[in-house]
């Protein structure tokens, strides 16, 4: 019983890791489909080869298509795909009566997530958006596995960003928008490898608060800057007052330095071109007349 219990965890994380095997048979038998459409296929094929040949060379505009560099071509042939997938870019043959074509997009495309109203972990309401890389990668599975895949991937995104949000608190919803985005990058990415799309980036553009929540934190904040600004004001009296102590130490080891004080507060008025000047007075001297 200890053995199985011992091997089962390892098994379980080699599934998760590893590629999915329906996936993969999924791309195979899409772009290497059964090519037996049957007689009455092949009888539909000739009649239209035979009418091509006939209405020469005008069928032949209709029958030669051109994709462009950024584009592949998905032809199906009585409504089923070709061998080898998707075409292009370049030229490439179709006939007139039994075949269609698909043009596929293969640049990245970007949109906007419209802004979500999430609650967050901590019930705080906020209001977020943000936007959206992506690009086919595989052009036979965006047509063949899903009807619109541009649709599809918005709207997975909108409910990718509510799931995501609704397990972070404000706190982190403010400070961590990096590790957000890749948590939704890996989701989005995972979502879409079956319909053939390769999510690229996702960034997380704004978060609205409410206005009262703003208010809040903005009060907080202040009161928390006054409680810094007197904080530094009681040292900075702290260490005046340490500094008035050791200067009136050293004035009363000499008493002429208080003169000096007196004449240096004296220039220093004087060249402000002041039309008032004090003069200090000794306490000495206002002792004879106090007396008298």
């Amino acid at each position: 019983m200890d053995e199985d219990l011992t091997v089962k965890p390892c098994k379980r994380r080699e599934r998760q890791t590893g590629p999915r095997p329906h996936a993969l048979h999924d791309v195979e038998a899409l772009e290497n489909p059964d090519t037996d459409i049957g007689f009455c296929g092949w009888l539909l094929v000739g009649f239209s080869i035979l009418l091509m040949l006939l209405t020469l060379p005008i069928s032949i505009w209709m029958c030669i298509k051109i994709v462009k560099e950024y584009e592949r071509a998905i032809i199906f042939r009585l409504g089923r795909i070709l061998r080898g997938g998707a075409k292009g870019p370049g030229l490439f043959f179709i006939l007139p009566c039994t075949d269609s074509f698909i043009n596929v997009d293969m640049r990245t495309i970007t949109f906007d997530i419209p802004p979500q109203e999430v609650l967050t972990k901590d019930s705080v309401t906020v209001s977020v958006d943000g936007v959206v890389y992506y690009r086919v990668q595989n052009a036979t599975l965006a047509v063949a596995n899903i009807t619109n895949a541009d649709a599809a991937t918005r709207l997975l995104a909108q409910t990718t960003l509510r799931n995501v949000l609704g397990t972070k608190n404000l706190a982190e919803i403010l400070s961590d928008r990096e590790e957000i985005a890749h948590s939704m990058q890996s989701t989005l990415d995972d979502a879409t490898d079956d319909w053939g799309i390769k999510v690229e980036r996702v960034e997380i553009k704004d978060v609205k608060l409410p206005l009262q929540l703003q208010r809040a934190m903005a009060a907080e904040a202040e009161a928390s800057r006054e409680a810094r600004a007197k904080v530094i004001a009681a040292e900075g009296e702290m260490n005046a007052s340490r500094a008035l102590k050791e200067a009136s130490l050293v004035i009363a080891e000499s008493p002429s330095a208080l003169q000096l004080r007196y004449l240096q507060t004296l220039n220093t008025i004087a060249a402000e071109k002041n039309s008032t000047i004090i003069f200090p007075l000794p306490m000495d001297m206002m002792q004879g007349f106090i007396k008298h």
